[in-house]
Order: structure tokens, then sequence, then C-alpha cells
């Protein structure tokens, strides 16, 4: 069985989204990309709101650029080919191949789905995440935790969850930047 797998930049606060401006120093470093390209090398099938997609749809053409790094280039090609669902009510139509639009949130599709995968998922969003978090989907808590601190946004972990997780894996980069891999108990 396929393990469901939540994964966000947060700053050090918890806030996958800040109210103003950025969250800090992310994944531009090519050693901390790189390391995320690893990572997510083995997701078969991302999970999107939206608005994430929106933002993630770059790498289905990022190769059209100028001077694209080989690491930015090896992101794109494991990105394009991953399945990709997009929850939305509104969007009409995707730009990325093996995407597909789904206009509800569906907890056992989704637990079907990783039963039957052979390759893990991916939900990405707090918006998404709270409703796979809400509904026990979430099996691994990724987070890549910034230098800065935001005072507010939008949490990583949804408010009203009590979740009991172990630390699996860590790392740190010469940036600040803090890799820690939790499973839920």
């Amino acid at each position: 069985m396929a393990k469901l797998i939540y994964s966000m930049i947060t700053s050090l606060d918890g806030y996958a989204k800040a109210a103003e401006g950025d969250l800090g120093r992310g994944a531009e470093d090519p050693e901390i990309h790189t390391f995320i390209g690893d990572v997510f090398r083995h997701v078969g099938t991302f999970l999107y709101g939206r608005r994430m997609y929106e933002t993630m749809v770059f790498w289905e053409a990022v190769h059209t650029q100028p001077d694209v790094p080989p690491h930015i280039l090896q992101y794109a090609d494991d990105w394009k080919a991953a399945e990709k669902i997009v929850y939305s009510t509104t969007l009409e139509s995707v730009s990325s191949a093996k995407t597909r639009i789904e206009r509800t949130f569906d907890p056992e599709a989704v637990r079907k789905l990783k039963a039957e995968s052979d390759h893990d998922l991916s939900v990405d969003g707090p918006n998404l995440a709270a409703q796979a978090i809400a509904a026990g989907l979430v099996d691994e808590y990724h987070l890549f935790i910034t230098t800065t601190v935001v005072g507010g946004g939008t949490r990583f972990f949804p408010d009203g969850v009590r979740l009991d997780l172990d630390l699996v894996e860590e790392h740190s980069f010469d940036s600040g930047l803090i890799y820690a891999r939790y499973r839920t108990r």
C-alpha cells in the first residue's frame, strides 16, 4: 500500500503560507532543490487544490526556458511523469498531461487510490491537506522549515487536530533550512 505524504515549505513559526510576504529562504538553492527532487522522485500521484496546481504547472513547460540547470530539468521530468489530481469546483480545464479534475475531495476514493497504488502519493497545499488529515489519510509529514518567523497566515497543520508523530529523518542545510520527516504513529 502506498503512503500519502503531506509536504510544504514552512516558516519557523509553522505557517505554510504567510499572511504578508514570503516564507523566507526556501528551495531556490540548488542543493536544497536537488534534495527535494530526490525525496519526491518516488511519488506517483500528486493531489492538488486549484491554487497549488496553478503554482506547480510551471514544471510542465520549464524546459522551454533558456539555461535551465540539470537539477531543475530532472525535477520537471519527475513531476511530468506523475499523475496529478486537481480538486476544484471552479477550474474548467488543466494545462498539463496526466492530470484530471475532481470536483470534491472524496476520502474513500483517496483511500482506495492508496491501497491500489504502487507509488506514494503527495497532498500539497494546506487547505486540501487539512481535509486529508481530518480523514486520517496522511501517513507522513515532510516539513522544510525556513529561518523566518512570519507571524501569521495559513498554518501547516490545521487547527483542532491532534497528531502523535515520530521523527524518522532530519537534515539541515547551510542556509539554515531544516528538513524534518515525521511518520504518523
